[in-house]
């Protein structure tokens, strides 16, 4: 198949997206020597991208595989030549769980196909990167637009919500793919009154057939209310405002993903100088979520540096011909040298 018509066989997919739902740990870590403030590309392009396999999720004890309701399926360790690569903090997959959308902090897309051997991922192929575009046609960068942290689909629809200036472009891919131009979506007068670095960093939009459906949740990472709970928001939909989800443990939101069950999955993370990086994942019925409703829900999966994780930042599911509902994780390296861009897939088993 063409690369083109690889890409218009995307687009057709993405109607049909299983958006079963879809700051850095450490902002002070080095950088990587050659790594830019905005991203490498002002058009697209083809890069290369390597994927050593990871052949399990804790390095002692390789017939460990289940961790909380998940179980490891198979994880990469991703690199790349270009100066670029990384900075990935969301990432979208079509419903067979092959092509994909990720994001850069640093204003850019990347788009390719996951290769499998049976259920295990083994590598890349058909990378593109290529610069997030305003209004005007120009990379968003140029007018001081980045930390691109969260992605939702809504068939050929694409929304990113940018951190640090609180806004939320809408992309329709239908309208030349990583081509297509921004627009900036009106959001409540509160999102701008999120804190600067901690603002909106997950986005999903409600699929028909349940409760919201056609609702854009918007939920910040560290955004809090007056009893010190997580800001999101309810944009468009038959029910817009504002609710609460409830921080415990000193956990930050990083992505969130909607099962077809109808429950959202909410990806945490924290950083302690004491006990490093953690990670969790909670589960939150969305029949709960209304204006000014405070949710909660238990966690399923929690990790920590026993096990090979990194700054995970992105979260999607699918499910496949099997039946399996499978979570793919990313993590965002921060460009430094002593991180590491993870892509992880796990099998949700209850």
């Amino acid at each position: 198949m063409s690369e083109r018509a690889s890409r218009r066989q995307f687009v057709r997919h993405a109607a049909a997206l299983s958006i079963l739902a879809a700051s850095r740990t450490v902002d002070a870590e080095p950088q990587r020597r050659g790594a830019v403030d905005e991203f490498s590309v002002t058009a697209p392009a083809s890069i290369e991208v390597n994927g050593r396999p990871l052949a399990a999720f804790d390095p002692r004890d390789h017939a460990h595989v289940r961790f909380g309701a998940l179980e490891y399926r198979s994880g990469l360790v991703l690199t790349s030549r270009y100066p670029g690569f990384g900075g990935l903090s969301g990432i979208r997959l079509d419903a067979k769980g092959e092509r994909f959308i990720a994001i850069s902090d640093k204003g850019g897309w990347f788009t390719g196909r996951i290769v499998y051997s049976g259920r295990a991922m083994t590598g890349l192929a058909d990378v593109e990167a290529a610069p997030l575009l305003g209004p005007d046609g120009r990379p968003i960068t140029a007018r001081g637009w980045f930390d691109s942290e969260s992605i939702a689909l809504d068939g050929s629809v694409v929304y990113i919500g940018l951190e640090r200036v609180n806004q939320v472009l809408r992309y329709d891919f239908a309208e030349g793919f990583t081509r297509a131009r921004g627009e900036v979506v009106a959001m409540p007068p509160a999102v701008k009154r999120l804190p600067f670095n901690k603002g909106l960093e997950a986005l999903v939009v409600v699929p028909k057939g349940l409760p919201l459906a056609g609702t854009l949740i918007a939920i910040s990472e560290r955004g809090l209310d007056e009893k010190g709970n997580l800001i999101a928001f309810l944009v468009g939909g038959p029910s817009p405002g504002q609710f609460s989800v409830r921080r415990t443990e000193n956990f930050d939101i990083s992505d969130a993903v909607i099962l077809p069950s109808g429950d959202l999955l909410v990806l945490e993370r924290k950083f302690s100088l004491v006990s490093g990086v953690g990670i969790r994942i909670r589960r939150v019925a969305l029949k709960d979520i209304a204006p000014g409703a405070l949710v909660d829900g238990p966690s399923i999966f929690d990790a920590g540096l026993s096990e090979e994780i990194d700054n995970m930042e992105g979260i999607d599911a699918h499910v496949t011909d099997e039946g399996d509902t499978v979570l793919t994780l990313v993590s965002d390296d921060n460009f430094s040298l002593i991180q590491r861009t993870l892509l992880l897939q796990f099998t949700l088993v209850k």
